[in-house]
Parts: structure tokens; C-alpha cells; sequence
């Protein structure tokens, strides 16, 4: 009877084997992969190796955050340019005994704060309008005093400019202090401005910083802001500035050291570094040739000449065990919703293998000995 209940169980055992999946906790590579030989793949594998890796960063953004870059510096005139809706205090000196312009006694009269007109003018008394919208303090100066020169050819004009939304810019979140803030010239930069405001926020995780003007969004990552005087682009009237977190992520999965959605900790990851912040690879599990990252692009970024993806799902392949592979995974740039997969080794499975046939002899010996109990 010992040999024939041995049998049995190892033939009930050997048949759960071939009738179930095998325990796994990552997918292997050739799993993943092998539809990439099927006749109509619906994703694109792409080798990232050193020979591969400048082409395939140019490749188009997968997930634009819609942004259009950046505005780099370049200085402008240190005067100011008055705008309709600033406002113009002009106070005005005349020596005459009979002027019209001053009060008897008095040899100097000041107009407070007189709002520019959306034609561009001010009204004075016996001048009427004048247009002093695009002209600095001195040039409205010397317009108003031309224009006075018909009834009190002596006298003399001084001007001074308050800032109305024309010439302020809004500094809306993610500083100190939000609010509107005058330009003082066109030369104000955007560090000024985000000064003025009290400095960026603190805690907030690789802050990106965003530009408002004409419709457009423009934006840069606070690091290189920061780091690069060639950035610190000057300001206009009704700019509009946001200081933000950044919103990016990748995810992870597989035979990492962590399974999670992961932020953008700084403005660029690399394939390197993104294993490293998930706790790099399980040695006990990971397939060190089959780390992947797996991208989705939109069909207006498709292209056909190889200067970008051919399908809209990519795949892209990296050998860890390689000096070659380790550089490319340390240059290749991680976008956003990427998912960086490491898959399981085969080894793995092969244990697992093992380890069930190994439990399905022991049960036969015990069942042997109970047999022949």
C-alpha cells in the first residue's frame, strides 16, 4: 500500500501545480513582453542603452503640465511707462501775480492723483486733455508743460506716478504675503517681486513657479529659478505669478523596495535615481535585466521618422547587470504618470517550483507512514 498512497499524493500535488498559477508577487519580463511579437503589438518596447539614450530624451513631453518653457532675462529701461488706470499727481510752480493756475497768494498749486483715462489722458484746467499714456514721468513732465504754455508760458511742472493694475503685477499663491504689487521701472524682475512678497512658502515640495502674461502660461522649476540669473526674467503690468508644488509623479510597482505613488522630489528624475527613492531593487525577487518603464504618449506625438514614439503605449527596457545599461538608466529622464515596473526573476519561480514539490514529497512520506501505520 506504501507505494501506491505515495503515488496518489504526488499526483494529486504534481495536478494542483499544473492547474494553478504559480505564487508570484511581480510579473516576469517575458510576461510583460511577449506580445511584443505578436502580429499587431499594441505597445512599442524600446531598448534604452547608451547608443539610444540622447534620441530617446528628445523624444516630445508625455505629459505636459501646459506650460510653454520659460522667458529668460533681459533687462529693461530702469524709468517707468505710464499705463490708463495709473494715476498722476501733478503739482504745478508759476511766478505770475495774475496766473490762473495758482490760488491768490500762492505760487504753486498740486492736482492729486489724476486717473489716466482709457484714451491715455489727463485733464488739466484751460488745458484740457492731455496724453501722456507710453511716456515716462519726464516726458509727461515736459508734454504738460508744452501744453500750459499758452496760458502761463512761465511755468513750471513737476509730475510723480502711482502705479494702477497696468503697472502691478499679482502675486497670487504660494508666498509670504499675496497681493498686487507696483512696478517700480521695467526693469523689476520676477525675484523682486516674489522678495516684495515675502519669499516663497516654506514646505512646499520642489515648488515650481508660474507666469501668467497674454493668455499663456510660462513655467520653471523655483531650483533653477534660483540657481540660473539668466532665468530671472523682468516683469510686466498685469503679469500675474503663482508659486505651486510640484503635482508630478511616477508610480511604482513589482520587485521594488516600495509599491506607492511616488512626487517629483526635485525638477528632473532619473531611471537611477527613481529606483533609488523606491528603496532600489529586491534582491531576493528582482530581475535586474528586466527593469521597465512604461509611458503613454498622445497621438499628436506620435511620429514616424524615429525622432519620436510610434504607438501610444512604450515600453522602455533596461539591463542593470551592464555598464552600458547603468549609464543609460542614469541619463534616461523619468516623465510624469510613468510607472517604473521591476519584474521578477525567473529564479524566482524556479524556487517556487522547488519549494512545491519539495512540500508535495514530504506529504507523501507522511502519508506513506500513515499507510503503513
Amino acid at each position: 500500500m506504501k507505494p501506491i498512497v505515495r503515488s496518489l499524493v504526488l499526483l494529486f500535488c504534481c495536478g494542483m501545480l499544473s492547474a494553478c498559477d504559480l505564487p508570484s508577487g511581480a510579473a516576469l519580463n517575458s510576461e510583460v513582453l511577449k506580445e511584443r511579437d505578436a502580429e499587431n503589438p499594441d505597445f512599442q518596447v524600446v531598448e534604452v542603452t547608451q547608443s539610444s539614450l540622447a534620441a530617446v530624451n528628445a523624444w516630445p513631453r508625455a505629459s505636459a503640465t501646459g506650460g510653454h518653457g520659460w522667458i529668460g532675462a533681459a533687462r529693461g529701461p530702469d524709468s517707468q511707462i505710464i499705463r490708463s488706470n495709473d494715476r498722476v499727481t501733478v503739482t504745478i510752480w508759476d511766478n505770475e501775480p495774475n496766473s490762473l493756475l495758482t490760488p491768490v497768494g500762492a505760487k504753486s498749486i498740486t492736482i492729486p492723483e489724476i486717473a489716466v483715462s482709457a484714451q491715455g489722458t489727463i485733464f488739466l484746467p484751460y488745458v484740457n486733455d492731455v496724453v501722456v499714456r507710453g511716456q515716462t514721468a519726464d516726458q509727461a513732465r515736459a508734454s504738460l508743460q508744452t501744453a500750459l504754455a499758452a496760458i502761463a508760458p512761465s511755468a513750471q511742472v513737476q509730475v510723480s506716478v502711482h502705479p494702477g493694475q497696468g503697472n502691478t503685477v499679482d502675486v497670487v499663491s504660494g508666498v509670504t504675503r499675496p497681493g498686487s504689487y507696483p512696478l517700480p521701472d521695467r526693469n523689476s524682475t520676477i525675484l523682486s517681486i516674489l522678495a516684495q512678497a515675502g519669499g516663497m512658502a516654506p514646505g512646499l515640495r520642489n515648488p515650481l513657479v508660474r507666469l501668467i502674461r497674454d493668455g499663456k502660461t510660462y513655467e520653471i522649476s523655483a531650483e533653477r529659478l534660483m540657481a540660473d540669473a539668466g532665468q530671472n526674467t523682468t516683469l510686466r503690468g498685469r503679469d500675474k505669478v503663482l508659486v505651486e508644488e510640484d503635482r508630478r509623479y511616477f508610480t511604482s510597482f513589482g520587485a521594488t523596495g516600495t509599491e506607492r505613488i511616488v512626487p517629483f522630489d526635485k525638477s528632473s528624475i532619473t531611471a537611477l535615481e527613481a529606483m533609488s527613492m523606491l528603496g532600489g531593487l529586491t534582491d531576493s525577487r528582482a530581475n535586474p535585466k528586466g527593469v521597465l518603464i512604461l509611458r503613454e504618449y498622445a497621438d499628436k506625438q506620435l511620429r514616424r521618422d524615429g525622432k519620436g514614439p510610434q504607438m501610444n503605449r512604450v515600453v522602455f527596457t533596461f539591463d542593470l547587470t551592464s555598464a552600458d545599461g547603468l549609464f543609460a538608466a542614469r541619463g534616461f529622464q523619468v516623465a510624469h504618470r510613468d510607472t517604473v515596473l521591476a519584474t521578477e526573476s525567473p529564479a524566482v519561480r524556479a524556487s517556487a517550483i522547488l519549494g512545491i514539490l519539495g512540500s508535495a514529497f514530504s506529504v507523501a512520506n507522511v502519508a506513506n507512514d500513515v499507510a503503513g501505520n
